[in-house]
């Protein structure tokens, strides 16, 4: 199994470390970084970007070519890790002896702790994954809006918060949009940043009542329908079909007659509704 190290520093600690590693290709602008790799360690792309001190995001679209173990070293700020699949599977486990939970096809995992152990991912040999993490830094006291509510929602007294669940398909459609991007340079530093930050909002809602906005508008809706059953519950069956104007009230018994040679029963002029 080949061992990665990625430092929690720099994003350009990171690559770089990538690059030797992997013996890839890099280029970097704008706190954006590239990383192409076709060796014999791995086929494939690893990108990412620094939107500022607490918010960063990677991307892997590679198919390694011996079972991989990534390594992410711990750090005193304990971020909170958003992790998606969108081809494949990995798994992941606090620390080395940690249990080993696994991430598939459109899974997603929120991953948190709060002591120096690693998270550890792992990659299955000659098997294309496509998974992107977001990292957000949002234990600082001074955190106010988003990252504070982050900070709060996603955190655990036990020290490790993890939670594996289907992706949430507003997000798939947000990681499609950053990697199709045809910026490039600062305008897409400023896309991804918007983007990546809708993903936070995303899942801050989803996770609190705030998804409650979201199903206002349909639940009103079907208040109305309720209320309009009510209403047509009061009328009589024949009136129904009377107010309409397009028959009279003796005609639908007429042809029910002419139809089954029996007369029209008391029963069917019954309330819809009781």
């Amino acid at each position: 199994m080949k061992k990665l190290y990625l430092n929690t520093g720099r994003m350009n600690t990171i690559f770089n470390d990538l690059k030797d590693s992997l013996n890839g290709t890099l280029t970097s602008e704008n706190n954006q970084y590239n990383l192409s790799v076709k060796s014999k360690n791995a086929n494939g792309f690893i990108s990412g970007i620094t939107l500022n001190k607490q918010i960063s995001y990677i991307q892997f679209d590679i198919v390694f070519n011996d079972d991989t173990l990534l390594s992410m070293e711990s750090c005193a700020h304990s971020p909170i890790l958003f992790a998606y699949c969108s081809k494949g599977s990995f798994s992941h486990s606090f620390g080395i002896n940690g249990a080993i939970k696994k991430i598939k096809t459109n899974q997603s995992g929120i991953i948190r702790h709060t002591s120096n152990i690693n998270n550890i991912f792992y990659l299955e040999g000659y098997k294309r994954v496509q998974m992107s993490i977001v990292s957000c830094t949002a234990s600082k006291t001074e955190d106010v809006g988003l990252l504070s509510d982050l900070n709060k929602i996603f955190c655990n007294t036990s020290g490790q918060y993890i939670n594996i669940e289907p992706q949430n398909f507003k997000i798939a459609q947000k990681i499609k949009e950053i990697e199709a991007i045809p910026q490039k340079g600062i305008v897409k530093r400023l896309l991804s940043k918007r983007i990546i930050e809708n993903i936070l909002e995303t899942e801050l809602d989803q996770h609190t009542y705030g998804y409650m906005k979201d199903i206002k508008p349909i639940l009103t809706l079907a208040n109305k329908q309720i209320e309009e059953l009510k209403r047509v519950s009061n009328l009589n069956f024949l009136n129904a079909f009377s107010g309409t104007g397009h028959m009279s009230r003796n005609y639908l018994s007429k042809v029910f007659k002419e139809k089954s040679h029996l007369a029209f029963s008391k029963l069917y002029n019954q309330k819809l509704v009781s």
